[in-house]
């Protein structure tokens, strides 16, 4: 520690009652914090209901898993288009404006789910998933650095992880609105029976689906609007001074610094990862099983919760263990288990799947919060450098469902054959983002770095 003899104690004893005195999240941030975490649980909440339009667009409109993918192109494809210009209105104006337009763009592709519903027409759902999901990119690229800037460096990564917690229980309630509102109003019949269907038989059956598809997103709204309104009228929360962001000068900086640049590069495939396991969940469920949609997202629910009970334990466990060493054995486990995923006999390769979810729950904030660590002016171009890696849930998903289209990889597991041959071994896209996550990890495991 640096001290000697008796002095030792008694300066290490003020250290120690110091960090004991620094607040996660002061009190005088909380309200501004809470309305925060409802933004967190806002954008958790459509991801997960977002990456079960793939299997129900799929269904409805009879497409291939990769044409019905397309959504999660549009949907994460905006987030990279989005970051820039939101890293740039939140150094022009505040975080305050970042979080007042993102809400916006969200209420906006919210209603185009109706014109979209009534002409039956899915290029207008991608056009507004678009627009949604380029709103949650300006929520995400502004709230996380908003969070960090509540409060001491010192507890930057646990107060990122803390609001992050929040995150997944979103994704559970979204998880529940597409299972009961979503997939459980799909009509049972298949691609097959749908083809042998009078048109005005099959229409009737797709105006129903596509409404209560419509149903939650729309419904979300209110919501969406109580938060805006707290932020227009609480000026209070606002952090910055007014200023220009030096683009070039912020870029190189942020360029030279090698933590920043691997995060970014982990970040774009731990996201990848992320919402290609959760999007290829229920068809792997299905194939391994026979199940229906709406029973298969079952797993789905069970996955949340554990990773939203790992999500919690690692914040917790935070405060004994470096974050970085951490998120290093966590990946090496989640290494083992994909390959559990992969090879082992259903029963307990369904398992695996789920404890996929565990292994993953405390990365995305993790990486966040060391890749910006010691930043200052690039903090808010850094901030949206990683949102855009978010891209890697728009390349990496469509290329997982190309993979099982084509049964790419099927000859690694001889043992199995056809469909489920080709749905386990796409788990070797996942499998090699957990190894990009393990390096990140084991690199900045240094206590120097």
């Amino acid at each position: 520690m640096g001290f000697e003899n008796t002095g030792a104690v008694i300066n290490e004893n003020i250290v120690v009652e110091k960090k004991e005195k620094v607040e996660v999240v002061e009190k005088k941030y909380r309200l501004t914090f809470i309305m925060l975490v409802s933004c967190f649980i806002l954008w958790g909440l459509l991801n997960n209901m977002t990456d079960n339009l793939v299997p129900a667009f799929g269904k409805i409109f009879m497409m291939s898993a990769v044409d019905s993918s397309l959504v999660q192109f549009a949907f994460y494809g905006s987030y990279a288009v989005l970051a820039i210009p939101a890293a740039l209105i939140i150094k022009k104006y505040t975080f305050r404006h970042g979080v007042l337009i993102g809400l916006g763009f969200y209420i906006i592709g919210a209603l185009g789910y109706i014109p979209a519903a009534i002409l039956q027409n899915y290029n207008i759902f991608l056009v507004s998933i678009f627009i949604l999901a380029g709103g949650l990119s300006i929520l995400e690229t502004t709230c996380n650095p908003f969070v960090i800037s509540l409060g001491d460096e010192e507890t930057s990564i646990r107060r990122i992880n803390y609001a992050q917690a929040f995150n997944p229980l979103g994704s559970l309630v979204g998880l529940f609105m597409a299972k009961f509102l979503i997939l459980g109003n799909l009509n049972p019949a298949d691609y097959n029976e749908r083809l042998l269907m009078e048109p005005k038989v099959l229409e009737s059956i797709r105006v129903k689906e596509l409404f209560w598809v419509c149903v939650p997103y729309v419904g979300l709204i209110i919501i969406a609007f109580i938060i805006w309104v707290f932020f227009l009228k609480n000026k209070s929360s606002q952090k910055d001074e007014d200023g220009e962001l030096n683009f070039g000068q912020s870029l190189k900086t942020l360029l030279a610094n090698k933590r920043y640049v691997f995060g970014v590069i982990a970040q774009f495939f731990y996201v990848g990862m992320q919402i290609a396991v959760w999007t290829w969940m229920t068809k792997y469920v299905m194939t391994l099983t026979n199940c229906d949609e709406a029973t298969a997202v079952n797993k789905y629910l069970y996955a949340m919760f554990l990773f939203i009970g790992m999500r919690w334990l690692c914040t917790y466990l935070m405060k004994i263990y470096m974050p970085a060493r951490l998120m290093t054995g966590i990946a090496l486990l989640g290494i083992l288990i994909t390959f559990g995923t992969i090879y082992l006999p259903s029963n307990l390769s369904i398992i695996c799947l789920m404890l996929i979810s565990g292994c993953m729950s405390l990365m995305f904030p993790t990486i966040y919060g060391i890749a910006l660590r010691g930043l200052k002016e690039e903090v808010k171009l850094g901030a949206a450098g990683l949102i855009m890696a978010i891209l890697g849930g728009a390349i990496i998903t469509p290329y997982m469902g190309k993979v099982i289209d084509k049964a790419s990889f099927s000859s690694l597991a001889p043992m199995y054959s056809g469909v489920e041959a080709a749905v386990r071994t796409s788990y070797y896209v996942p499998l090699v983002c957990f190894v990009v996550v393990f390096l990140y990890g084991l690199f900045n495991s240094k206590k120097n770095n």
